[in-house]
Formats: structure tokens, C-alpha cells, sequence
């Protein structure tokens, strides 16, 4: 594995709590929320939602397992960007780069930024007015609200707290990370307590469109959406301690945490609400909570759900911002953002650079659109790094491995095939879409000759 060419190496002042705290605070956003809606108008039953939750989890926890695996034998910055190019080499690792610097990663940087301040306008709605405009060419001004202001003021903040040392940006997620668990559970207390609801609603059902496998997979993406972020703690694998062990530990306990809680929390909203109503509903818990403690439980929720972007929020600026550091150690991206902190010991340029281009993304609008058009590509990349378990264990067998992953090659098989069918059945059901998010990906191809020709020279 390759050493960063820095003057300065990043500091392991991560400890196993931190490590589970990224996992569980990154994963838990806003997707708990809201999700369930879109999960039972496609199956119908909460019986059947229960299932996909199951099977979205268990989905997981075979990538928690394999990238224990990987993370352990390979502690480096970047996570999947070192796993694809030792299993692949450098072409695939930088485009996975590209995908999270310039889409992925900031993308979701800006709508979880976005939403907080949405959940905000919930209890000052002046926050959705717009602060001004900003002119552009051929005389089409940009409206921008108050709320995007203070998103991006939101994510530089962050951006900054994390620059001054990652074990700051550690305590903040492990603090944000147990207030936002605790709140859910007393969402989840209140539910199953409050006396307001009834057992036989888990028996209700409602009618849905379209029937069957294609149903289940709108179902499981949407379940996989709210699983998502559970890799994110092995792109800082090269600042937590006693990385051999605290990453396994971290990936598959943090895994199952999350998983036990969305059932919990799936048990107390199906409890209360019936089938028809969860349908109906765009956000479930606040609904729940607006029915045993009328306007006061939803706003409650609205908190719940704002400390729990806020902690998503700050892991994934946290974690994402060593992935253009470690491309630019390789040689494959400004070579500034390869520079350490004498100091703080962070990649300090590499969270400005991230932090700022997230902020501009808010600003245009146009992030959700480009997040949704990489999930596709991002799929396939996700595949291909778990599948480096199995090419490693043949291309370097002397490599040494802390962690086996538990139940191979079964394990990593399954999550590599469960990701084939989620790009098949994505690229079927929204064509246009996943063709434009492959082509955003393949446009990096040029700027990787263009800094692997420089690297040479």
C-alpha cells in the first residue's frame, strides 16, 4: 500500500467510540423519518416493510463485514479509493474519487444541510423566504432563500470545526450521535407506551400501483437509502487507533445498531398508525407523535430530526474529505490537497475545498437531481469494492488480514449480486437517469489521463 506523500501524517486520534459513532450518526439522517411512506405504498403491508427493512439490513451488514475485511488489512485515508485501486488500480479508484469530490459525497453534503434548515422552517417559516437574487447570464437571476444562506453557512462552519483536528470533529459526532439515538428511543417509548395504538394495525393494508419485484426493489432502495452511510467510517480508517481492530468492530456493531433501531422505530409508527395512514403520511414520525401528543410531539420529532442531520451532516464532512486528500497523495489531484496540517494534523485544504464546493452546490439548487443521477454508478462502485475482497484474497494472498470476513465467499458474494440486481433493476426503471449518472462518472476519465500523465512527468 502506498504512503502518502505529505509532510506531515495524519494523527490516529480516533478512538472505538468515535468509529461507531461516524457509522451509527452518519447512517441515521432524516431517511428514518420519512422512508416508511414510500416503502408501504410499494408493499402494502407493514408485514411486508418489516421484510425489506430485514433485508436492506441484512444487505448491509454483508458490506459491513466485507469492508471489515478490507479496512483492517488496508488502514488507509480514502476507504473504498484505496480498496479499488490496490483491487483494480488507479483508473477506478479515481473515479470513484471524482464521483464522491465533485457529486456524491457534496451532493449529500448539501441536501442534508438543506433539510436541516427545511426541518428548521418548520418553527420559523420566514426561513423559506427568499433573501435575494443573484444575477446570471442572459438575464436568468438566481432566487436564494434564507435557509440555503444558512445551509452553506451551516456546512463551512463544520468545515472549519473539522479543520482544527479530527478528534474535535470526533467528540462533536459522538456528542450529537447519543443525543440523536436517545431522542429516537424516546420517540420509539413513547409510541409503543403512549397507549394510542393498537396491535391490529400491523394486520392493515393498503392498495399499491404496481405489484411485485419491481415494487420490492423501490422498496429496498428506499430502505438502502436510509442504510446508507454505514462505509464512510473506512475513509478515515488511517486516523482511528488500533485500526486492525476498532474498524471491524466499529463497521459491523455500528451496522447492527442502526439496523435494530429502524425496526424499533418502524414497530412504534406501524403500532400507532394503520397501513392507509403511514401511506399517506410524508412524515411518519411526526404524524405518530402529532397523534399521542399533538403539535408539541411533532416539533419534538422536527428536533429529533435535526440533531440527527446535524450528526450525519458532520461525519460526512468528517469522512469525505479524506478521499481528495488521498487522491491528491497519489499524484491525481491538486497536489495542496494532499498537504497535512503541521498543527492540527487534518488535510485541512482537502475539508475547505470539499466544505466550499458542497456550500456552492446548495447555493445552485441543483444537487438533488446530480445525487440521484450517481446512485446508479455509485451502485456499481460499491459492488466492485466489496468484490475486491475476493480479488485481493487471489492477487495478494500473502497480504496480511486482522479480520476474515465472517462467511466468505458467501457473504460478499450476496451483497455483489444484491448490488447487480439494485443496478439492473435501477437502470430498467429510471433509464435516462442512470445513463446520466454513468456519464458523469466517465467524465472524469480525461482529467484522470490529464494528472496521471503529470504524476509521470
Amino acid at each position: 500500500m502506498r504512503a502518502p506523500i505529505t509532510e506531515y501524517a495524519l494523527k490516529r486520534d480516533l478512538g472505538l467510540w468515535s468509529a461507531v459513532a461516524i457509522v451509527v450518526g452518519t447512517v441515521i439522517g432524516s431517511g428514518i423519518f420519512i422512508v416508511p411512506n414510500t416503502m408501504i405504498r410499494n408493499m402494502g403491508t407493514p408485514e411486508m416493510v418489516f421484510v425489506v427493512w430485514v433485508v436492506g439490513g441484512l444487505m448491509s451488514l454483508c458490506g459491513a463485514l466485507s469492508y471489515a475485511e478490507l479496512s483492517a488489512a488496508m488502514p488507509g485515508a480514502g476507504g473504498e479509493y484505496v480498496y479499488l485501486r490496490e483491487a483494480y488500480g488507479p483508473l477506478w479508484s479515481f473515479l470513484y474519487g471524482w464521483t464522491q469530490m465533485w457529486v456524491a459525497k457534496s451532493g449529500s453534503i448539501a441536501t442534508l444541510a438543506t433539510a436541516f434548515f427545511l426541518y428548521l422552517g418548520n418553527f420559523h417559516p420566514e426561513l423559506k423566504q427568499t433573501a435575494g437574487q443573484i444575477p446570471l447570464p442572459f438575464g436568468l437571476p438566481l432566487e436564494i432563500s434564507f435557509g440555503q444562506i444558512l445551509a452553506m453557512v451551516l456546512i463551512l462552519l463544520l468545515g472549519g470545526l473539522n479543520y482544527f483536528g479530527v478528534k474535535i470533529g470526533g467528540n462533536v459526532q459522538v456528542l450529537v450521535t447519543v443525543c440523536k439515538v436517545g431522542l429516537i428511543f424516546g420517540v420509539i417509548v413513547i409510541g409503543l407506551g403512549s397507549g394510542h395504538g393498537d396491535v391490529i394495525n400491523f394486520q392493515t393494508a393498503t392498495p399499491v400501483s404496481s405489484p411485485g419485484v419491481a415494487a420490492f426493489f423501490a422498496a429496498l432502495v428506499a430502505a438502502l437509502w436510509a442504510y446508507d452511510g454505514w462505509n464512510n467510517v473506512s475513509m478515515v480508517a488511517s486516523e482511528i487507533r488500533n485500526p486492525q481492530r476498532n474498524l471491524p468492530l466499529a463497521l459491523i456493531g455500528g451496522t447492527l445498531a442502526v439496523m435494530g433501531i429502524y425496526l424499533l422505530a418502524n414497530l412504534a409508527y406501524f403500532y400507532v398508525l394503520p397501513a392507509g395512514e403511514v401511506a399517506k403520511s410524508d412524515l411518519v414520525a411526526a404524524d405518530m407523535m402529532r397523534k399521542i401528543m399533538g403539535q408539541a410531539g411533532a416539533n419534538g420529532v422536527s428536533v429529533a430530526a435535526m440533531i440527527s442531520i446535524f450528526a450525519a451532516l458532520n461525519g460526512s464532512i468528517l469522512t469525505g474529505s479524506r478521499v481528495p486528500y488521498a487522491m491528491a497523495a497519489d499524484g491525481l489531484f491538486f497536489k495542496a490537497v494532499a498537504k497535512v496540517h503541521p498543527q492540527f494534523r487534518t488535510p485541512g485544504i482537502s475539508i475547505l475545498v470539499l466544505s466550499v464546493w458542497s456550500a456552492i452546490l446548495v447555493l445552485s439548487g441543483g444537487y438533488e437531481q446530480l445525487f440521484t443521477y450517481v446512485i446508479f454508478a455509485s451502485w456499481i462502485l460499491y459492488g466492485m469494492t466489496t468484490a475486491a475482497v475476493v480479488v485481493l484474497r487471489r492477487k495478494r494472498p500473502d497480504m496480511p488480514r486482522p479480520y476474515h470476513t465472517f462467511g466468505y465467499p458467501f457473504v460478499p458474494i450476496v451483497f455483489v449480486l444484491s448490488a447487480l440486481g439494485l443496478v439492473i433493476s435501477t437502470l430498467f426503471k429510471s433509464p435516462i437517469e442512470s445513463i446520466r449518472g454513468l456519464l458523469i462518472v466517465l467524465a472524469g476519465l480525461p482529467l484522470y489521463y490529464y494528472w496521471a500523465k503529470r504524476r509521470a512527468q
